[in-house]
């Protein structure tokens, strides 16, 4: 990726992710799927309009909100700290906004299969991030490696807790009582797989110790002293 060339690039690439984003939001309510299309279709229009600017405000502002997120990220990685390329790094995973946005369907068949499709979009996310901070802005691989299992820690963390939160809802919700035994289920499930992920960041914490050690002796290599 070019680390340099000019603001306007990065910020048009965003804008253009973002009115994808926007436009697909739009023909999701417009067939009413998602919650946008719960207006009905002359309601769901009118919402798909705002979906579209919303999308393109948000675009801009987050994109060089994420440029300030990446930077730190990059200076905690010992990488580039220069604005612009950290600017272009955000407008490249930006990419994430129509991604979701069209994936954003799976919702209306299963709230879980669209929880899943985010986290899964997230981690795609982490992968890409982890990928610029190392190669395109040069910071070292161990650190990025400590900081991507971390995030990643916590979009599991982020993802249970909506599960929780979910279940808790659904009991005082007149349409979720079809849901409670369904939640019994997944939550047996899911302390099958919370018994897995403790034996998961048990393995994951040796790894973050070894990759320490090795930011420890590299930095004893550069500098003696």
């Amino acid at each position: 990726m070019r680390t340099e060339g000019g603001l306007g690039e990065p910020i048009i690439k965003a804008v253009i992710y973002g009115a994808i984003s926007g436009v697909i939001g739009f023909i999701w309510s417009l067939l009413n799927i998602g919650a946008s299309g719960a207006f009905g279709f002359l309601g769901g229009g009118a919402v798909g309009i705002m979906v579209i600017i919303g999308s393109l405000i948000g675009a801009l502002i987050g994109v060089f909100i994420g440029a300030v997120i990446v930077l730190i990220i990059s200076a905690i990685c010992s990488g580039k700290t220069d604005f612009e390329p950290n600017l272009r790094v955000s407008a490249s995973l930006m990419v994430l906004m129509p991604i979701g946005t069209f994936l954003g369907f799976t919702a209306s068949i299963h709230y879980i299969l669209g929880a899943l499709v985010v986290f899964a979009v997230n981690l795609y996310g982490l992968w890409m991030l982890y990928n610029a901070v190392t190669q395109t802005l040069g910071g070292k691989e161990a650190t990025a490696r400590i900081i991507g299992y971390v995030l990643a820690g916590l979009l599991v963390l982020f993802l249970l807790i909506g599960f929780a939160t979910r279940k808790a809802v659904s009991k005082f919700d007149k349409w979720g009582k079809e849901y409670v035994k369904e939640w019994e289920d997944a939550g047996k499930e899911w302390e099958k797989a919370a018994k897995e992920m403790e034996k998961q960041a048990s393995e994951m914490e040796k790894e973050m110790q070894k990759a320490l050690k090795e930011v420890e002796e590299a930095q004893k290599e550069e500098d003696p002293k």
